[in-house]
Formats: C-alpha cells, structure tokens, sequence
C-alpha cells in the first residue's frame, strides 16, 4: 500500500505551503513563467497539477536556491529547461539521501 497518495490538483494554498511562500508569490510566478498553467473551477480558484507543482520546482531552485532573476531564470528554461529539471532532480535526491543518513545516524 502506498505512503502517500498524490492528488489531481492542489490549491493555491497548498502550493504556497509546499515551498513555504506566500500565496501571491504563487500567483505572480504564474504570471511571469508560461510554464505554469493552472486550471481554474467555475469560481475561478486556480487548481495546479503535479506538473505545475515540478515546475515550480524548477523556478524556486533557479530563483530562490541559485539566485537568479527572473529574467535570467526564463532565460535558462529557453535555453536548456531539461538541465535545470536534471539538476532540480539531483537536488531532491540528495536531500532524500541526507534525510535517511540522518535517521541511521539518529537510530545509531
């Protein structure tokens, strides 16, 4: 049985929490980055998916991790948006490596 189940879409609200923002962070970097392409409900909340949640991913590691603007952001996805995702995904799999050498060492 699985750990956690991943849900269809997730509000703004959660989104914001999951990279510990605020909610019109969220709003704006939609805005900026085409990439990012929520669907709306007939009361106009936004509902993103998985892949908006992994591409703003890519944002926050190439604003917020690598401090780079927005401009010079847009610009990295133009040129080689599938090194930065490759990069994104080797950061995450190192925090989920530190993670569990830290429960052994805790366990120890």
């Amino acid at each position: 049985m699985p750990d956690k189940i991943d849900k269809i879409y997730y509000s703004i609200g959660e989104v914001a929490r999951m990279f510990n923002v605020n909610t019109s962070l969220i709003r704006f970097w939609e805005k900026e980055f085409d990439i990012i392409k929520p669907q709306k409900n007939k009361k106009g909340n936004r509902l993103f998916t998985k892949t908006d949640i992994d591409n703003f991913h890519v944002i926050y590691h190439l604003v917020k991790e690598r401090g780079f603007t927005l401009q010079g952001a847009k610009n990295k996805l133009k040129e080689n948006k599938e090194e930065v995702v490759n990069s994104v995904e080797i950061v995450k799999s190192l925090a989920r490596i530190k993670e569990f050498l830290l429960d052994i060492k805790q366990d120890l």
